[in-house]
């Protein structure tokens, strides 16, 4: 059984959610310079232009890339071999938010008491926490710090089985058409497919996490992702929807096997502002 302690979590937390509000990933950065390239609208080339400018600002004097720094939202992939030691594991995550926020100078963007008093928390705690039991004995931590323009447009329906493959790109593509500029395109759109209602957020949740463009291990998944990824740039909205062919950089689908009586869909989007970054103790 290996131990690890409730300060080292805390230290690694903390650190994540700096270097994720200061540095984009290598992998959305090039994503985005490969929609510059076929972006066909000159007012959307400029905004592409103006979004990698911002990048190149942020990491050079470490500041946050986007005012909204989002809520903290962390998933935690815990081996089965491991003991947590020194105190509660989610009190030790909420402590390395805590300290990220307050003493990297972010914004503190929750509010306790959601329905009435919205009181701010002050420090961006409680994060929203996911975890996951798995083999092995190491500690494998993701954060990422959701803003909440996008996720305001995340959107949840239970279609009939019988909708298949096209009810599911219909329910997708009214949804980005809906939100507009609010998600701040260009997108990285996350859709569960199956499982049950709040799973399937789950599974669009977490597709967020995969590599920019990488693509499902299931062929027949992989082979819809691009379908949809073509449908969603149809859309010609284009990036902060100013017009253009690069609506969303990507279109990542989870799925999960579902009762004979439904077909539940999810769609979380991911503002090309994609901020995550994970590490393993």
């Amino acid at each position: 059984m290996r131990e690890i302690t409730t300060e080292q979590i805390t230290d690694v937390v903390k650190r994540l959610f700096q270097e994720a509000n200061y540095y984009l990933p290598d992998d959305v950065l090039t994503a985005i310079r490969q929609a510059r390239e076929k972006e066909e609208s000159p007012l959307a080339e400029n905004v592409l232009d103006q979004i990698l400018a911002n990048a190149q600002i942020a990491a050079d004097e470490q500041i946050a890339l986007c005012q909204d720094t989002g809520t903290s939202c962390v998933f935690l992939d815990l081996g089965q071999d491991i003991h947590v030691t020194g105190g509660d594991l989610y009190d030790a995550v909420n402590e390395g938010i805590r300290q990220a926020y307050t003493q990297g100078y972010l914004r503190a963007s929750i509010a306790e008491k959601p329905f009435s008093s919205r009181t701010n928390t002050k420090d961006n705690t409680p994060g929203v926490i996911h975890t996951e039991i798995v083999p092995g004995d190491k500690l494998g931590i993701t954060v990422m710090p959701k803003g909440g323009g996008c996720e305001n447009m995340s959107r949840m329906t239970v279609l009939l089985p019988g909708a298949g493959k096209p009810g599911i790109t219909e329910f997708v593509t009214r949804t980005i058409a809906e939100s507009g500029g609010n998600p701040c395109p260009p997108l990285i759109v996350g859709v569960g497919i199956g499982g049950t209602a709040e799973y399937s957020m789950y599974l669009a949740k977490r597709s967020l996490l995969r590599k920019v463009g990488s693509v499902n291990e299931d062929p027949e998944t992989a082979q819809f992702e691009q379908e949809l990824l073509a449908e969603v740039n149809a859309l010609g909205m284009g990036p902060q929807a100013v017009g253009g062919t690069q609506t969303a950089l990507a279109v990542h689908v989870e799925t999960f096997p579902t009762h004979i009586t439904a077909l539940p869909v999810a769609v979380n989007l991911q503002c090309h502002s994609a901020r995550t970054k994970h590490a393993e103790l």
